[in-house]
Parts: C-alpha cells; structure tokens; sequence
C-alpha cells in the first residue's frame, strides 16, 4: 500500500514538473547590426502576440529545409494568430558572412538574430538544431520540438491555433 502510494505521489510530481510551463529566460542575442536584445524582454513579456523562436545555422539543412517549410505559411500564422517568428542563428563568426545573404535568397521575412551556442543551449535546455519553440502571450514556452520532418510546420499551427484563444 505504502509503495503504490509513493508511485502515484512521484508520478504526480513528474506530471506536474514534465506539464509545468516554463517561462522565456533571460539570455541575449543579437540583430544582423550587432544590436544587443534581451530575449525575455523583447519577447518574453505579456502581449498579444504568440512568438515562434526557432534555433538554426547555414550549415543545418533541417534548419533551412524547416523554415522554407513556415515561410509559405507565414503570412496567415501573422494574420490569423499573431504571430512572430524569430529565428536566431548559432553559426560561429566565422559563419555569419553567410547568414544575411542567405536569408536574402531565400526571402525569409522573419526576424533575424545571432547568439552565442553554448549560451542558447544551456538557456533554452537544447542539445541539436533545429529547435523550435513557442512562446504564448504571457511570455511561457508552451510547445518546444527538435530536428525537423516534412509537416511538423502543421503540429506546430494547432499550437498556434490553440493559444491564440487564450
């Protein structure tokens, strides 16, 4: 009786830590300029709008091959849920020559920011890109996925479509 107990009172505690929202940290990045932003206060405060953060680099093809996919959708993720797509690179210096003529090319309308890749994984708790997450209108992360498959853009919609009702 005592162990079928403590398995119910642990697994509750595991179901309220592994369904407990989690709000944006604090961690900087920064514009194609070199401006600094702080994530939490450009995008982790109370507002009407759902942000899309998703981590990338020009040598991930996922990376690209994911937000190809959301580029054809964005436009109506704007107009019918408010939403904001930020994609933050993890390429190193060496790299980041490419980012803007990439994003260029590709016609990618999202806003477009640099950090450090240590710095972004140990804030955000991720080991690989790509790595996508959402951040409702009271600044929690409510949904969060890893690499990338055709039609993972559509999973990502219910989310939107879900939490723009709140």
């Amino acid at each position: 009786m005592k162990l079928r107990y403590c398995l119910t009172v642990a697994l509750s505690l595991f179901a309220l830590v592994a369904f407990a929202q989690k709000k944006l940290p604090s961690a900087n990045a920064k514009t194609l300029n070199g401006k600094t932003i702080n994530l939490l206060d450009t995008y982790g405060q109370p507002d009407d709008k759902l942000t899309i953060i998703s981590f990338w680099a020009t040598w991930c093809k996922p990376c690209q091959n994911e937000l190809d996919a959301i580029s054809y959708l964005y436009e109506d993720w704007q107009n019918d849920y408010n939403a904001e797509l930020v994609a933050i690179t993890i390429d190193t210096r060496r790299n980041m020559a490419q980012v803007g003529p990439m994003v260029e090319s590709k016609g990618w309308e999202y806003t477009i920011l640099s950090a450090e890749q240590a710095e972004m994984e140990n804030a955000f708790n991720f080991n690989f890109i790509p790595q996508t997450f959402l951040v409702d209108k009271k600044g929690n992360i409510v949904y969060t996925h890893s690499s990338y498959n055709p039609g993972d853009e559509e999973e990502l919609e219910k989310y939107l479509e879900k939490y723009s009702k709140q």
